[in-house]
């Protein structure tokens, strides 16, 4: 049981990984700092699929790891 929340989790850090690299397209450190110009833009179609996509990978992989934590 333990091996498949470790491959369950591994599988789930590597698409929260992806899912964070596709949303952070436009952005550089210079943002971070204030430096952008850029004004709010609110988020459509795919974007808000990904930006949902990541919370749920995030709360996911957060859940297994707890998961993992508690098992002997």
């Amino acid at each position: 049981m333990k091996n498949v929340l470790i491959i369950l989790e591994t599988i789930i850090s590597i698409l929260l990984i992806g899912s964070v690299l596709i949303q952070a397209k436009g952005t550089g450190l210079g943002s971070s700092f204030g430096g952008s110009g850029e004004f709010y833009q609110s988020r459509r179609g795919v974007e808000k699929i990904i930006f949902y996509a990541t919370i749920g990978l995030s709360a996911t992989f957060a859940l297994v790891s707890v998961v993992l934590i508690v098992l002997p």
